[in-house]
């Protein structure tokens, strides 16, 4: 039975209006841990009323398994003279009221020693922080199956990288690369038939999952202008008609070079649009191949001409082609490599063998560059034999 002999003390007599008035549970217990004070909240709280809970102690609210906790929180407040936990409070109906004990022993005026705890329900932030579990727990899936998406995203912008193959007179070397687990850029090289080869690279503006829906959109018409023997100027111009009228979005566009071996790959034609300047090296000289028209896709008044630049090729001559992915790189002074910068790594690659060049090429980009690479990297090096 509750302490009905429990006497509430003078000291506390002219302070009990106080604490009615606040706003949290406040109880007050002896140096027995009998609970002498309880205010309207802390009764509200547990559902108890005053005459029940007078008296208490310890044992006579909770079950015995909890004794030892509460002996424990009980004997650093002694110790320390504050102390502040998380546990529960218990209801008369036996729910568990989830709450913040804040505790602190003081000495009275009688010279007794008295613990005052304020009790806080955080029944609401419980529930909030068992949402958040549950709203996490399902991001963490989702998470995972967007991950997995993006190993497969992955796999098939992989294919549509450039290969390097070896076709009459003519090796290719390829390399791509993008910023992200996947992006925008794609190449082709692509034999039409005995006597033409084509090769093709595209950047679309953007990075991650958008730009690659583009490019693997934009790839598949560019694959069937091929088949349909276009030169690369008609391809450039075609491709343009296609994604202005069905893909263009504000801010969207996109850059393509195009080039066209015959002849045993003796013969090139060539034609880009707002791509970065192709490299003819012959004689340990090198030409840049300028773009004859602006970027594609995003203005009907940028359709590109099908003009087209005729070069004969001999042996030992290389082309390169490549994405800005490749000359937008800056050293930690803030200097761009720019075209200069890579039309030098090429010069002073162009003893070496295709598969060394293109490793030489690569590794001066990458010595020059600091921090993690920021766009998309393509890169085609093509030798007549």
């Amino acid at each position: 039975m509750p302490g009905t002999n429990t006497k509430t003390p003078n000291w506390l007599s002219q302070t009990e209006h106080i604490l009615e008035e606040l706003n949290e549970g406040v109880g007050i217990a002896d140096d027995q841990m009998r609970l002498i004070f309880a205010n309207d909240a802390l009764l509200q709280l547990a559902q108890y009323n005053r005459e029940e809970i007078r008296g208490c102690t310890p044992d006579a609210l909770f079950p015995a398994e909890d004794l030892p906790f509460i002996k424990r929180q009980h004997e650093r407040d002694l110790r320390y003279g504050r102390h502040r936990y998380e546990f529960y409070l218990p209801r008369k109906d036996g729910q568990k009221i989830p709450a913040i004990f804040s505790g602190r022993m003081i000495t009275a005026p009688d010279g007794q020693k008295y613990h005052v705890v304020i009790v806080t329900d955080i029944t609401e932030q419980k529930r909030v922080e068992q949402q958040l579990r549950e709203t996490n727990s399902l991001l963490e899936d989702r998470q995972r199956e967007i991950e997995a998406d993006l190993v497969l995203a992955s796999r098939v912008q992989q294919s549509l990288a450039p290969r390097s193959v070896t076709w009459n007179d003519l090796s290719i070397e390829t390399y791509y690369s993008p910023a992200r687990t996947i992006g925008g850029d794609f190449g082709i090289v692509l034999p039409h038939s005995p006597d033409v080869l084509n090769v093709v690279l595209c950047d679309v503006t953007g990075h991650g999952i958008g730009s690659a829906l583009l490019a693997n959109r934009i790839y598949s018409e560019t694959l069937h202008e091929l088949e349909r023997a276009c030169g690369p100027g008609g391809v450039l111009r075609h491709v343009h008609e296609f994604v202005y009228t069905h893909l263009a979005t504000d801010g969207f566009y996109f850059s393509m070079a195009a080039a066209r071996f015959s002849q045993r790959g003796r013969r090139l034609t060539f034609a880009a649009a707002g791509h970065p300047p192709a490299m003819h090296v012959a004689n340990r000289s090198l030409r840049l191949l300028e773009s004859q028209n602006g970027v594609l896709g995003c203005l009907s008044e940028t359709a590109p001409s099908e003009s087209e630049d005729e070069i004969d090729l001999d042996s030992g001559d290389r082309l390169v082609l490549y994405t800005d992915g490749l000359v937008e790189v800056f050293n930690p002074t803030g200097e761009m490599l720019g075209e200069e910068g890579l039309a030098s790594l090429v010069l002073r690659a162009t003893k070496l063998r295709l598969p060394e060049m293109r490793q030489a090429v690569l590794d001066g980009v990458g010595a020059w560059r600091h921090g993690p690479l920021g766009d998309d990297v393509s890169l085609v090096i093509a030798e007549v034999r």
